[in-house]
């Protein structure tokens, strides 16, 4: 019996996998979109389309048990060695004043067709898919089918991780400016979307959590803003990096992020600033949601946040300009019903 219980315990053992986090001195380069062998990790695919009045985030997850957790005893992650997935997808429309939101995870749904791959990437789950063509990408989920082609090559954001070793971090790499092409819920759009692969030790809404902006600007080039809190919500980090119109990426310095106004959703009871003045130096910008009730409460990863349009302007080296763009906000954990 003791000689079985041990027997098992080496083939979990032997079965867990060999994570890494974040390695400072070690940074990847902008192409690094295949799967890397990180506590968690994500894909993410947004847009706002001011002239369908449309706006859409989707997220891929792959995240194994947290580093410590334990089940009877034994390390989680050698008792089930195996990543969770889970993927979410929220349309807005904002000519109906309507937020959709759909989950899906493989923990609930041990049946669900799952694959993730790089060279090309490729994920999957069940028959939402993004994959990779050539240059472009994919994306057919639910009500989307789109084609993103890159306008921009990818970019890694300075100094190419967010957070810090008492927060968690994360690699983070990004296509800031892809057209953007096809069908949401059935009607021809075209525009630009914005596509993220981040990868690290955070464990987002439940260990820290962030303020994020990913913006289109008119005068071509692209800011990515990025606040992260501990859970008491002190701000211990805050990252911004501008994207010129040529693809070059530069970090901002003196950057602030100030809210400005506040929603409380009356689901969570989570309080999230939604409305932001931004300043770094030779920028200067006021942003406002097109939307305040954008609060998906999720099942699938257990974690509230704010997903939605933004529109704003200001100021960049003197020169006037306007954004347009995703914002995203975590209020923190969210027990399913």
């Amino acid at each position: 019996m003791r000689r079985g219980l041990l027997l098992l315990l080496l083939l979990l053992a032997a079965c867990a996998p060999q994570l890494r986090g974040v390695e400072p001195g070690r940074i990847p380069g902008p192409y690094t979109w295949a799967p890397q062998p990180a506590p968690m990790e994500w894909w993410y695919v947004s847009a706002y389309l001011p002239q369908a009045k449309l706006a859409f985030h989707w997220a891929f997850f792959r995240a194994y048990a947290p580093r410590g957790s334990k089940v009877f005893g034994l390390s989680a992650r050698q008792v089930y060695p195996y990543p969770l997935i889970a993927a979410h997808l929220a349309v807005t429309d904002l000519s109906r004043g309507r937020l959709t939101f759909s989950e899906r995870d493989d923990f609930r749904d041990p049946n669900a067709r799952v694959r993730v791959a790089g060279d090309p990437l490729t994920l999957v789950f069940d028959d939402w898919k993004l994959w990779q063509q050539g240059d472009a990408f994919r994306l057919v989920a639910g009500p989307l089918d789109l084609w993103l082609v890159p306008l921009k090559p990818p970019v890694v954001h300075p100094p190419g991780y967010s957070g810090t070793a008492e927060t968690g971090r994360m690699y983070y790499v990004s296509y800031t400016r892809l057209a953007l092409y096809g069908k949401v819920e059935g009607r021809r759009v075209q525009g630009f979307a914005w596509m993220d692969h981040q990868w690290g030790e955070q464990l987002a809404g439940r260990r820290v959590g962030w303020d994020w902006f990913g913006l289109h600007l008119s005068d071509w080039s692209e800011l990515m803003l990025y606040r992260v809190r501990d859970l008491d919500g002190r701000v211990r980090a805050v990252h911004a990096s501008l994207v010129l119109p040529s693809g070059e990426v530069r970090k901002l310095e003196d950057v602030r992020m100030v809210p400005r106004a506040y929603w409380t959703s009356p689901h969570s009871g989570y309080r999230y600033a939604v409305a932001w003045d931004v300043f770094a130096k030779g920028l200067s910008l006021r942003l406002d949601p097109l939307r305040k009730d954008q609060e998906l409460r999720t099942e699938s990863t257990r974690v509230a946040y704010w997903e939605g349009p933004f529109e704003g302007g200001g100021e960049r080296d003197g020169h006037a300009v306007r954004a347009h763009g995703m914002g995203e906000f975590v209020g923190g954990p969210w027990p399913p019903r």
